[in-house]
């Protein structure tokens, strides 16, 4: 049975996206932005130029954590991830155990005993249930459904963040860690990485 506008969930900042006029569309299970009044084209060329936000809080979050976390997940995936440092992030695919493909992921290392996990919204629930039932016994599978996704990309991303959140400019492709961001009004604490999927510079914030 296909979702309906009352069963949909929302994104975090579903009401910002409606009243910035948002076209929202179903998408995984989710209620997403679309597009806004000034059309594809500008935001395209916007994103290409400067920098635009995306909201993909509809992505799966998850930690695996215990001192088996990366032996338990390198079992899934064919990427080296025991050797992967802390502080560094890798790009992936999930097996199945006869060798096919479920899903694509980043992964970041967060410390010698945990690792955060991003899949795809679409393939989540499917997702989250393969890594608990082969791997649950050997770390913690941590979900983080209360997270928000948002995506900052374009080449005016550092400046526009950097401003934001300090040091932010120092990160290199693939990185990450814990900044705060001081909007002025508020600080808010934020995990990212320097990443995405358009093309451009960028970053993956977590809060």
């Amino acid at each position: 049975m296909s979702a309906t506008p009352d069963t949909l969930l929302k994104v975090p900042l579903n009401d910002l996206h409606v009243a910035l006029g948002a076209r929202m569309v179903p998408f995984a299970g989710y209620s997403m932005p679309v597009q806004y009044p000034e059309g594809l084209i500008a935001e395209h060329k916007h994103t290409r130029t400067a920098a635009g936000l995306f909201d993909v809080s509809h992505m799966g979050q998850l930690r695996l954590v215990g001192p088996d976390a990366a032996a338990a997940f390198e079992s899934l995936i064919p990427v080296d991830v025991i050797d992967l440092p802390v502080g560094k992030q890798r790009y992936g695919l999930l097996l199945n155990f006869e060798g096919g493909i479920i899903d694509d992921l980043m992964f970041f290392r967060k410390a010698a005993t945990e690792l955060f996990v991003i899949v795809n919204g679409a393939c989540k629930v499917g997702d989250i249930a393969h890594i608990q039932a082969k791997i649950g016994s050997r770390c913690q599978v941590i979900p983080m459904p209360e997270y928000a996704l948002l995506a900052l990309q374009g080449p005016k991303a550092v400046n526009a963040l950097s401003r934001l959140a300090p040091g932010v400019e120092k990160l290199v492709f693939m990185t990450g860690g814990n900044f705060t961001v001081n909007t002025g009004a508020e600080s808010i604490d934020v995990f990212l990485t320097r990443s995405g999927y358009t093309g451009e510079d960028g970053f993956e914030i977590s809060v």
